[in-house]
């Protein structure tokens, strides 16, 4: 019996449900500060530790919210721990994401958290001001992967992050881009310069650097199965999925990005089917999407065709996207391991 395929699903999900859905993915469940671990060799690290330990403080204190809007109308402009953002800035691979979840852990709801593409598309479901209103009671909204990819974004995201921040809502995000850098190499930054500063200006910024964890000390990309192994993995393995990587790319296209992580929820290890380069630049980013809701449910990843690590083609590399390819890169690389380790056990 063949394995089941991803481009037979057609998620659904409600605008209520995006709401309630808000939570850190299923891989970030059980972190804390306590369990992220600082390299000794970065000192930025244990000190990012502390600076979102104090943030998280803030946010949980009683009338958080006002604190620094009475700190701005009483001294003319508010300095940095006053201010209603904290921005976790550095490559990928150092734990941003895992302080951004043990921050959202640490304080009292009501709280959201998701995707940068996540919170676009609530907007999209239920309209701006809807939006604003189901928000703005929140103590924090917590938003990974924060880019800025086309001009409509930056308005948005602009004009949305002003309205909760002006009502008292605490905002953390992580990011591979200096909030005054956002936008750049992927369309006219300069043109939008007085939305992307003043988005800029809410954020304290804590720099995290380091080398990527998920490659430390350990092999390339797992070489790809042939199409025969890949099927009889497939096969084994109950919750499996088997599609071709030409299909599922198209399917993805059919799809908001923010359905990705319902196109694979249950599934217990993901397999494509000659895997190759992709052909031009959104199908490029609908597989970092993907490939984020892969990592964030730690679900493996086994392909015949190319290894994973060949994904994105040197062009692709040297672009505005880079950081995000290889930010995607990293993750699957990773993944499968997880699954080469598997099917070798």
């Amino acid at each position: 019996m063949s394995a089941p395929r991803l481009v037979d699903r057609d998620p659904r999900i409600g605008a209520d449900e995006l709401v309630d859905a808000m939570v850190p993915p299923p891989m970030f469940d059980g972190v804390r500060f306590d369990t992220y671990v600082p390299s000794p060799d970065e000192p930025s690290q244990a000190a990012a530790v502390v600076a979102c330990q104090e943030f998280a403080k803030r946010v949980a204190a009683p009338m958080a919210g006002k604190s620094w809007l009475r700190s701005l109308f009483s001294s003319g402009e508010p300095v940095a721990h006053d201010l209603p953002g904290l921005y976790l800035d550095g490559g990928f691979g150092v734990g941003k994401t895992h302080l951004l979840a043990s921050i959202w852990h640490a304080v009292p709801g009501p709280k959201a958290y998701g995707t940068f593409v996540e919170l676009t598309h609530l907007v999209g479901a239920l309209g701006f001001h809807d939006t604003v209103a189901r928000l703005s009671g929140h103590r924090l909204l917590a938003i990974d992967e924060f880019e800025l990819d086309d001009p409509g974004d930056t308005m948005l995201v602009t004009r949305l992050l002003s309205e909760l921040t002006a009502a008292g809502v605490f905002v953390t995000a992580t990011s591979n881009t200096l909030p005054d850098k956002l936008g750049e190499g992927r369309f006219a930054a300069d043109s939008f310069l007085r939305e992307i500063q003043s988005l800029s200006a809410k954020f304290g910024v804590v720099r995290v650097d380091g080398p990527d964890y998920r490659h430390r000390g350990l092999p390339d990309a797992p070489d790809p199965m042939t199409d025969e192994e890949l099927a009889a993995s497939a096969a084994a393995l109950p919750g499996s999925t088997l599609d071709d990587f030409d299909e599922l790319c198209a399917h993805l296209a059919t799809l908001h990005p923010s359905r990705y992580g319902r196109l694979v929820d249950g599934v217990s290890s993901v397999h494509l089917r000659g895997v190759h380069a992709a052909p031009d630049q959104d199908v490029a980013l609908r597989l970092v999407a993907f490939g984020d809701r892969l990592y964030d449910r730690a679900v493996p990843v086994a392909v015949s065709g190319r290894p994973l690590s060949e994904l994105f083609t040197e062009e692709m590399l040297r672009g505005g996207y880079r950081k995000k390819y290889l930010r995607a890169v990293s993750r699957l690389v990773a993944l499968s391991r997880q699954s080469a380790n598997s099917v070798g056990s």
